[in-house]
């Protein structure tokens, strides 16, 4: 199904944009003061789409910068050294023989894999979910743009993009940005089985500036289930991370640098190891010998406000029922009352004051 198709002046301003999750029964996005949803449906930000091409690039572009990924950025022009991300595009040209003069059937992918022939690329859409793969004015187009809102929110990299961050409490978000960029942040590379790292041995560095500083620890391949690296023989057999099934040597596999060359994945189950959802354009965060999403990567470390959506850096927030907030969004969802110390109720994990909770009842 082809995807609405929104203005210019509905991107920049973010309101009237449709909730696709309503499906007609908004009425437009309505931005709420600290809320990241719709003030109209109570939706979240993602399931109005509300970023743009030029948005969900500059966004990578700022995570890939500064760390080992930069290249995967190219500066902007008069930018003051702001750097995009250089996605790569896949147009994918058919002939259509059924009529007497030659037409083309064009199709085109919103991110494929880079560095990869065409015919490699094509092997890696087809081994994941057709509802995922991200053909412009589809349904799979959407979801990756989703998901780049979902797991890689703007306000987990950018201090100037949140609002619960209070004074002094600045310095730990950039220090907590910095050390998971240095530590944790990965791309995920795409290449046939025993071809991750340009071939090279595992254990040997990819690149001089790589080998010309010691690895943190959590880079360090991570070790196996009997304490030593399992070194995997010329030629296979190759076998996926995640399901344990063999991996045809003629079939694209996902590589991790931080989990080392002698791990792969299949495309389909390179996933995050919280919310099994596939790592969106490969970009993952290494822990404990599993790859996150970015979005619980940071949940894993610190509190995300269940008001606001941004993570905790005070020592001092509020907490009930395996969830936290900002002491200042300890707020009623419908009539915004502060709770703290008042009796509420919890209706999917959307905080209510006793009054709001009765009358939604009825």
């Amino acid at each position: 199904p082809v995807l609405f198709q929104m203005s210019v002046s509905q991107l920049q301003s973010g309101r009237g944009v449709p909730c696709l999750r309503c499906r007609g029964t908004c009425t437009g996005f309505e931005p709420h003061s600290w809320r990241k949803i719709c003030k109209s449906c109570k939706c979240s930000q993602e399931d109005h789409s509300l970023s743009s091409d030029v948005e969900d690039d500059r966004k990578i572009g700022r995570l890939l910068s500064d760390s080992k990924y930069a290249t995967l950025t190219a500066r902007v022009k008069g930018g003051d050294g702001i750097r995009i991300y250089k996605r790569n595009r896949m147009i994918i040209t058919n002939p259509i023989v059924s009529r007497k003069d030659p037409t083309f059937d064009t199709i085109t992918y919103e991110w494929a894999p880079p560095g990869l022939t065409q015919k490699l690329a094509m092997q890696y859409m087809e081994l994941i979910p057709k509802e995922m793969q991200p053909v412009a004015g589809t349904d799979g187009a959407y979801y990756r743009r989703r998901q780049l809102m979902r797991q890689l929110p703007l306000y987990d990299q950018d201090p100037s993009q949140c609002r619960g961050l209070a004074e002094g409490e600045l310095k730990l978000m950039e220090d907590f940005v910095k050390k998971y960029k240095a530590e944790a942040l990965g791309v995920g590379e795409v290449a046939l089985p025993g071809q991750g790292g340009s071939g090279k041995e595992e254990g040997k560095p990819q690149d001089k500036s790589i080998a010309a500083t010691k690895p943190p620890e959590s880079t360090k391949p991570p070790e196996s289930t009997n304490g030593a690296l399992e070194p995997v023989p010329a030629g296979g057999p190759y076998r996926c991370e995640s399901c344990k099934q063999a991996v045809p040597g003629d079939c694209p596999v996902v590589y991790a640098d931080r989990a080392g060359y002698s791990r792969q994945w299949h495309p389909a189950c390179f996933v995050c190891c919280r919310c099994a959802e596939p790592l969106v354009d490969l970009i993952y965060f290494w822990r404990n010998g599993a790859a996150w999403c970015g979005r619980h990567y940071c949940e894993s470390l610190r509190p995300r406000c269940a008001g606001c959506d941004e993570l905790i850096f005070s020592e001092d927030y509020q907490q009930a029922e395996g969830m936290a907030w900002h002491k200042k969004h300890f707020a009623c969802l419908e009539c915004e009352t502060l709770l703290t110390g008042k009796p509420f109720a919890l209706d999917n994990a959307s905080l209510l004051c006793t009054t709001c909770s009765k009358s939604k009842r009825l």
